[in-house]
């Protein structure tokens, strides 16, 4: 592994850097207090994008992608997490599950969506199964040679703008050694179809402006052709193309840790007390060494396991310790930029109060710390035969 950059990842760096700073960050204020994002605004970012090259950079030339890597990937993620959620959103990474569509999916849902033309999102989490994905309510069942749905799926983000939605649910059950064990099937949904409904969801604390919607199932009857993968493939299918999302969820936090420290680092030099700069007592001092320490070596360990992807060599275990790493580092550092600002850190006249909100929801979102710990410990001990 090279643990310098190359040029022309120097280059991606910054050209997403500076896009940030000059078309997200203008907007964040507003953002925050409204808590949503301006049409105007959203297709600006979009077509700014698309202008620039980076729209569905993520998906292969083929297609229409800019091809990247994983690696080169995650460092766009990376300078990503600097900025809104709910504006990044909309430098459009569709997900990757999609290169799964067979047939006339490409013409109707992959290729719209790598050009910018439509958007998706994805559908899991249920209010009664979270990180127990085989214990989701939401099911098809067969009726007169189509399917028929019928259940809730809550927190989904992006599904406010969405043109269309890639939904796990179940389609049947096995019984086993261990219990019942359920039948997972993938199906894409186009919004305003019959039986189908998006409405807002909860208020969060973390991302305003990145709403999570409801999505209701009421006899939602769809064709076989709505079917992504195969029938009761949805776990295969989610193992090729998604277990790698928990890269984009600490990438995003080291960006946006890195930004929290820069402000922790002028604020310790220019704030002066007692005569003398706050980062001169070793309570300010430490701390800013334990920041910037704690954000390379998540950095690191992110950038390794988008590396090993790229090698074709196992990372299950290495993506999980980024993911665990990279959140709880960024709640350290956004808590210790907040002490560093003292009360000011409160105020929302600075940007630190909603890094030290956005922070939180990164330790659940996509497979929450304990979850992680599961995945790292069971790498452990499978081959040890415990």
């Amino acid at each position: 592994m090279e643990f310098g950059l190359s040029d022309e990842q120097e280059m991606i760096v910054s050209t997403v850097r500076d896009f940030v700073e000059r078309e997200i960050y203008p907007h964040e204020n507003r953002v925050e207090r409204t808590g949503e994002v301006p049409r105007e605004v959203a297709e600006e970012i979009r077509r700014k994008t698309l202008d620039l090259g980076f729209y569905a950079c993520n998906f292969p030339e083929e297609v229409g992608g800019a091809g990247l890597g994983h690696l080169d990937f995650a460092l766009v993620e990376r300078e990503l997490g600097r900025g809104s959620m709910a504006l990044t959103h909309f430098f459009g990474r569709p997900q990757n599950i999609l290169m799964a569509c067979r047939g006339e999916q490409r013409g109707r849902y992959l290729l719209p969506a790598v050009r910018g033309e439509r958007m998706d999102a994805l559908a899991m989490t249920e209010p009664g199964a979270g990180s127990d994905v085989r214990g989701m309510a939401c099911s098809a069942r067969r009726e007169g040679g189509d399917w028929v749905l019928n259940g809730t799926k809550h927190f989904i983000s992006g599904a406010d703008h969405a043109d269309f939605v890639i939904v796990f649910v179940a389609t049947g059950e096995d019984q086993t050694p261990k219990g019942p064990k359920k039948r997972i099937t993938t199906f894409l949904v186009d919004r305003g179809t019959p039986g189908f409904s998006i409405r807002p969801g909860y208020n969060s604390v973390s991302h305003r402006g990145y709403a999570n919607m409801i999505l209701e199932f009421d006899d939602c009857r769809l064709p076989d052709t709505q079917v992504l993968g195969e029938v009761d493939g949805g776990f295969e299918v989610m193992n090729q193309w998604l277990y790698a999302t928990r890269i984009t969820v600490a990438t995003m936090s080291v960006g946006r840790a890195r930004r929290c420290f820069d402000l922790a680092l002028a604020h310790a030099a220019e704030r002066e007390q007692f005569g003398q700069p706050i980062g001169r007592f070793q309570g300010v001092g430490f701390q800013i060494a334990d920041m910037v320490t704690e954000i390379d070596a998540a950095d690191y360990l992110t950038l390794a396991s988008a590396w090993r992807l790229d090698q074709g060599l196992p990372a299950n275990r290495e993506i999980a310790s980024a993911k665990l790493h990279a959140t709880e580092m960024l709640a350290h550092v956004t808590d210790s930029t907040l002490q560093i600002f003292g009360g000011m850190g409160l105020m929302d006249d600075f940007p630190i109060e909603r890094f030290w909100r956005d922070a939180r929801v990164e330790r659940i979102w996509d497979g929450t710390s304990e979850i992680q710990r599961h995945i790292i410990s069971r790498e452990l001990l499978r081959p040890l035969g415990a």
